[in-house]
C-alpha cells in the first residue's frame, strides 16, 4: 500500500510552486510504502531511528517472522532480552514494551487518535518513551497519511529544499515560507523533497555540499 495522493493535490502544489513543478513532472508519481496499523507503525518507527535503511529492514524482518503479527498482545509477551535478540537497543526495547503496556492497559487508545488534529497527535504521540516530535511526523506520514506534515526536524527535506530552491541553509524562516505554500497538501511536496534529496534529479546538486568543498579549500 502506497501513500495516496492524485491529480488534484499535485495541480495545486504545481500552480503554487514553479520550481516543484518542474520536480514532479520530471520526477512523476512518487510511490511510498505506508503502514496503516498504528501500533505496529509506531513499533517500526522506534526500530528504524538512528540506524540504516538495511538495518531497520533487517530488525523489522526478524521480528515479523517471529511474530508473524506485530500487535500489544504479541509484543508484550517478549522479554526485553527477546527484542534485543532481534538486533535492537535495550532502550528501543524498553520502549516498545512500555507502548505494548499502555496501548494494554488502554492508557494510549489507539483508534481515537484518529479523530486529534495533527497538533494533538504530534502531542499524544511525543509522549510516549522514545518517540519525539519527528517521529510522530514520521508515523502522520507513513501510517496515519495526513495530508499536511513537512518536517523541519529531517534533515532529507532541509536538503531537497535547499536543492530544490538553490539556498545553501534552509533556515525555520525559509523553511515556514514553503510549508505554508505547500499547505493543505505539504506531505506529498514532502514526497517530492525526498525523492529530490534522494538523487531523483541527477542535475540538482546540494549548495551545502558546495560551501562544505569552497571552506576546505
Amino acid at each position: 500500500m502506497f501513500f495516496q495522493y492524485g491529480n488534484k493535490e499535485i495541480e495545486f502544489l504545481k500552480a503554487k510552486d514553479k520550481r516543484l513543478a518542474f520536480a514532479i513532472e520530471k520526477i512523476g508519481h512518487v510511490e511510498r510504502e505506508v503502514d496503516s496499523d498504528l501500533f505496529s507503525a509506531v513499533v517500526h518507527q522506534i526500530i528504524a531511528q538512528q540506524i540504516s535503511t538495511k538495518a531497520q529492514a533487517t530488525i523489522w524482518k526478524r521480528l515479523n517472522d517471529s511474530l508473524k503479527m506485530v500487535n500489544a498482545k504479541n509484543i508484550s509477551d517478549l522479554s526485553p532480552k527477546k527484542l534485543q535478540s532481534f538486533g535492537m537497543t535495550f532502550k528501543k526495547a524498553e520502549y516498545i514494551l512500555d507502548f505494548a503496556k499502555k496501548v494494554n492497559d488502554g492508557i494510549f487508545d489507539l483508534e481515537k487518535i484518529n479523530e486529534k488534529s495533527d497538533e494533538e497527535v504530534v502531542k499524544e504521540l511525543s509522549s510516549l518513551k522514545g518517540v519525539g516530535v519527528w517521529t510522530a511526523e514520521m508515523i502522520m506520514t507513513f501510517c496515519m497519511q495526513r495530508s499536511n506534515i513537512v518536517s523541519f526536524g529531517d534533515l532529507a527535506i532541509l536538503r531537497g529544499m535547499r536543492m530544490l530552491y538553490r539556498h545553501r541553509k534552509i533556515d525555520k524562516v525559509k523553511f515556514e515560507k514553503y510549508r505554508k505554500r505547500y499547505s493543505p497538501y505539504g506531505t506529498v511536496a514532502s514526497l517530492y523533497l525526498w525523492a529530490i534529496a534522494g538523487g531523483a534529479i541527477p542535475e540538482l546538486t546540494d549548495p551545502a555540499e558546495k560551501l562544505k568543498t569552497e571552506k576546505v579549500k
